[in-house]
């Protein structure tokens, strides 16, 4: 793992994003976090959904709309077919100030996976991998350690089957290489990479959705066994690669058979063995079931991380918070950070400086049928964030 900026850069570079944003300063009482400006591209939506940086005055972030960190203020720039209605991008790294990739679904009109390239003036469409006839893709976590090791993880939808997808760029035309899912379905949500032997994805599986994890060893994705800590839903939604016996993985659990489904964080730890679950904090209403979840992650080093994601208001209100945890080498523990003004739902993307890789979440597509005939629904959800 490469460290190249402290612990103070990274935190003046999350943004907390929130709806009619006036040039403001807000802070909570004992918050190192800050809400900052940003702009409004689209008439409709503008959420935003990963974020990557190549140094703290080149950071983009996308989702619904695509923006750029100067160091000075944040600026939108069009990129083709998201257009804050039915097309978004889901991942997005940061090489250099004239290198950007990033990746996204488009579901309106030719519906499928979309990749675009930013040569430092605008963004533009770029070739990705051939598919059979009567296929969908989509693509939804982004990482890379260099230019020439790119990867993007997401789900190919046919006609018999569903596949894991993992899509690579070594400096020639994309790839794509496709595993098949079991017939109660698979989907992968985040990947991350340490070295071009090192990367992981997770997600979950089956019916019921467990826990679910992938590892690339140089020459293969293998299955790498996950425990789960509930009967209910336990989900992946980001991974993060600090070296081959050392990596994280964050998402939530919900209890079997619960009136309403109240979710727990979830942080599992790769020692180089084996996964690990490690106890984490969760925030919430007294009157209410308690729904927290984890969608990312990004680390300083080893004994500095951060996973992010929201949990319902502890008034009772039914609204959306801002979920921060910190990894201090000893245990997880909750961060203040501030409310912003008139606010629907928050959540955090985090540039990760060090590793230029993209933090991504989702909401929860239904589970009733098998995951490679639910596609079409996890792109129309993959943005409506739902704790």
């Amino acid at each position: 793992m490469k460290l190249t900026f402290s612990a103070a850069i990274l935190f003046g570079l999350a943004v907390a994003m929130f709806q009619a944003t006036p040039a403001l300063s807000q802070t909570k009482p004992g918050s190192i976090f800050k809400v900052v400006a940003t702009p409004n591209e689209n008439q409709g939506n503008n959420a935003l959904v990963a974020a990557s940086a190549s140094s703290p005055k080149d950071i983009w972030a996308v989702g619904e709309s695509t923006i750029h960190f100067d160091g000075t203020k944040w600026t939108a720039f069009p990129a083709p077919f998201i257009d804050g209605v039915e097309n978004f991008l889901t991942g997005v790294v940061d090489v250099s100030p004239t290198l950007a990739w990033a990746v996204g679904n488009v579901i309106g009109g030719n519906p499928g996976q979309v990749i675009e390239r930013w040569d430092g003036k605008e963004w533009s469409v770029f070739p990705g991998p051939n598919f059979p006839p009567n296929s969908q893709a989509a693509l939804f976590g982004m990482a890379s350690t260099s230019a020439n090791d790119i990867w993007a993880v997401g789900s190919l939808d046919t006609d018999v089957a569903g596949f894991n997808l993992f899509e690579h760029r070594d400096g020639t035309p994309w790839t794509a290489t496709t595993i098949q899912q079991p017939p109660a379905g698979e989907a992968l949500l985040g990947v991350s990479a340490d070295a071009t032997n090192d990367a992981w994805a997770v997600g979950f599986k089956g019916a019921n959705g467990q826990t679910f994890a992938m590892h690339w060893n140089g020459s293969e994705w293998a299955d790498v066994a996950t425990p789960n800590v509930s009967k209910g839903m336990n989900r992946l939604e980001a991974v993060l690669a600090l070296s081959p016996n050392n990596a994280w993985a964050v998402g939530y659990s919900t209890p079997a058979n619960a009136d309403r489904e109240p979710k727990r964080t979830l942080i599992l730890h790769w020692d180089g063995k084996s996964w690990k679950v490690v106890p984490s904090p969760n925030v919430g209403p007294k009157t209410h079931s308690p729904s927290n979840r984890l969608s990312g992650l990004a680390a300083n080093s080893v004994n500095d991380i951060w996973a992010f994601g929201c949990h319902f208001a502890v008034d009772g209100s039914g609204q959306f918070r801002t979920l921060v945890l910190h990894w201090d080498g000893k245990s997880w523990k909750l961060s203040p950070v501030p409310i912003p003004p008139r606010v629907s739902w928050v959540t955090f993307c985090f540039p990760e400086l060090s590793r230029r890789q993209a933090m991504s979440g989702s909401s929860d597509p239904s589970t009733k049928r098998p995951m490679r005939r639910l596609l079409p629904s996890i792109l129309r959800q993959e943005i409506s964030l739902s704790c």
